[in-house]
């Protein structure tokens, strides 16, 4: 005998569709001309949200991925970015904790020293992480209902943020015109 479903429910198998199924990755990087950490992010990324996207699609998902430059100060705070590079599901950072280490790309752009994410998997670090990984974090971030986490924070760009922007904006000035940038 079949069993009547619930009205939050909308298979046998009890799964709750009554969430708006959308998933928004978003990529924030600082740099995609010089900065090989930020660059092969991206390819990574890439790839993944190829294979990832027609299985969400599948599974009944609207899938929106988005790549955003933080080109200036003000930008980055408008997104409340904390490092880069970030990856985002959904409003969340795919990561649950920042780890960085220095950047020689990003400070060449900025000529002062800047650190940015490295991401931990499976015990070791990566300046650029394996698919394996951004595919289980996208993945566990699209089904999670809920790490109690707040956005509620109050931001504010980190030191480490401010430094490369003004840099980057005091080098604009210097004698290369800009095109050391």
């Amino acid at each position: 005998m079949m069993e009547k479903l619930n009205e939050e429910s909308c298979s046998s198998c009890g799964y709750d569709c009554s969430f708006e199924k959308k998933v928004v990755v978003e990529y924030l990087y600082l740099d995609l001309k010089t900065c090989e950490r930020c660059i092969g992010t991206d390819k990574v990324l890439d790839e993944v949200m190829l294979v990832l996207t027609p299985a969400l699609e599948l599974a009944g998902f609207t899938v929106e991925y988005k790549k955003v430059e933080m080109k200036t100060a003000e930008i980055a705070i408008q997104h409340q970015f904390v490092s880069s590079p970030t990856i985002r599901v959904n409003g969340q950072d795919i990561c649950k904790s920042v780890a960085e280490n220095s950047c020689g790309c990003c400070s060449e752009i900025s000529s002062t020293d800047v650190e940015c994410r490295v991401f931990e998997y499976n015990g070791k670090t990566y300046d650029i992480p394996p698919k394996e990984m951004l595919a289980e974090c996208v993945l566990q971030r699209v089904f999670s209902l809920s790490d109690g986490e707040s956005s509620c924070d109050r931001y504010e760009l980190p030191e480490n943020l401010k430094n490369f922007f003004d840099g980057k904006k005091n080098k604009a000035g210097c004698s290369c015109g800009g095109s050391c940038c």
